[in-house]
């Protein structure tokens, strides 16, 4: 029987979930899949062979926590182990008894620098999700210098510079991975959202990850172009103080955002990872403004984005209706849909899955075999 690959999912937003859902329908069919995560209902359908085991969460509180062990120090290989907690026993318990029940042939860590070194210190190789963002700690070094190989969904022109040539060589670089990157026709995509074909239209998307963005600097921008329609998807902070004009609309959670960004002239986003694919496979001007994120994620893969030249990068939405008019300018005078569009791989999540399966072979097949089904 083929051995079992095992997947945590980390449960904020929905990307990690998506890019999990799209590895499991690409993998062979003979190979089972365990994917153990907080919640069971963020997942696209999953394939026959994938089953999801519900873990605690090993961040957020119940109440049966002990509150006398803040004082101990958390050494510098770990991120969150707070002492007292049972769901944390709970939930690396379950995993743990799964390695030593189920003999698993990997394990992919879609993310948790705990669970990655978990899966090393009992004794199973592991591959670790790599973000961006400034982790040069010792927690996400162990996690990535223990793995057996890492897996990027996004494009190699988009590796931070502080990614040296030994951890590229083990990254497998999937641009598009866990998203939906068909592009919907323009005209039609406007059809749908109820857009007038000429109207210059300015979206504003906010992802699933943070809070979204303030309603006031919107409504400086929509009312330093009253020309445009604005339309935002995605949660939005409302500000008492804030003066919209008419030509600004929100339209909160829709279950069609590509439509949106096919039928937008600009698009004004965070750099959350599925709203990155999605922008760059449409090819859109983007005026891309990063949200907090721990360890800087969403700044620094702005800055990889800006590298790239794929998009014009601010580190707050513009405060004032010259910086907006600023801003536009430059979006659209550098704006390269060439370039957006080829960091978008054809088949990304067929190609991680056999880069998967190679990498399990090479784990579990002697040297004096040949390297197939050894896994």
């Amino acid at each position: 029987m083929t051995r079992p690959f095992g997947y945590f999912v980390h449960h904020q937003g929905r990307g990690h979930a998506e890019r999990c859902a799209a590895i499991a329908h690409a993998l062979p069919a003979e190979r089972p899949l365990t994917i153990f995560c907080a919640r069971d209902d963020i997942f696209p359908p999953l394939p026959a062979k994938a089953r999801i085991v519900r873990i605690p969460s090993l961040f957020e509180a119940t109440g049966d926590e002990a509150t006398t062990m803040d004082w101990v120090p958390t050494p510098a290989t770990l991120h969150c182990a707070p002492l007292g907690w049972p769901g944390i026993r709970q939930a690396m318990a379950t995993i743990s008894g799964w390695f030593a029940s189920a003999d698993p042939a990997l394990m992919i860590c879609d993310v948790s620098a705990e669970i990655a070194q978990l899966s090393r210190i009992c004794s199973v190789p592991h591959v670790k999700i790599l973000q961006h963002g400034d982790r040069g700690d010792a927690g996400h070094r162990a996690a990535y210098d223990g793995a057996a190989g890492l897996l990027a969904a996004f494009h190699a022109d988009l590796a931070q510079p502080d990614w040296d040539a030994g951890m590229r060589a083990r990254t497998c670089f999937a641009g598009g991975l866990g998203v939906d990157t068909h592009v919907p026709d323009r005209v039609e995509a406007r059809t749908r959202i109820g857009v007038e074909a000429d109207a210059e239209l300015v979206l504003v998307l906010s992802g699933g990850g943070g809070g979204g963005f303030g309603q006031a600097p919107l409504g400086i921008g929509a009312r330093s172009r009253p020309a445009s329609r604005w339309i935002t998807i995605g949660p939005v902070v409302r500000d008492w103080h804030a003066t919209e004009p008419h030509n600004i609309e929100h339209r909160g959670w829709v279950d069609n955002p590509a439509d949106y960004v096919a039928a937008a002239d600009l698009v004004t986003a965070s750099t959350g990872n599925t709203t990155c694919q999605q922008i760059l496979a449409a090819a859109r001007p983007w005026l891309a403004i990063p949200e907090w994120r721990y360890f800087d994620e969403q700044h620094r893969k702005a800055d990889a984005l800006a590298a790239a030249g794929v998009a014009c990068v601010r580190p707050h939405l513009p405060s004032s209706a010259d910086a907006w008019g600023d801003a536009i300018a430059e979006t659209m005078a550098t704006h390269a849909p060439d370039r957006q569009r080829g960091l978008i791989a054809d088949a990304p999540a067929a190609d991680a899955a056999r880069w998967l399966e190679t990498l399990a072979d090479r784990l579990w097949t002697p040297p004096d075999q040949p390297a197939r089904n050894a896994a």
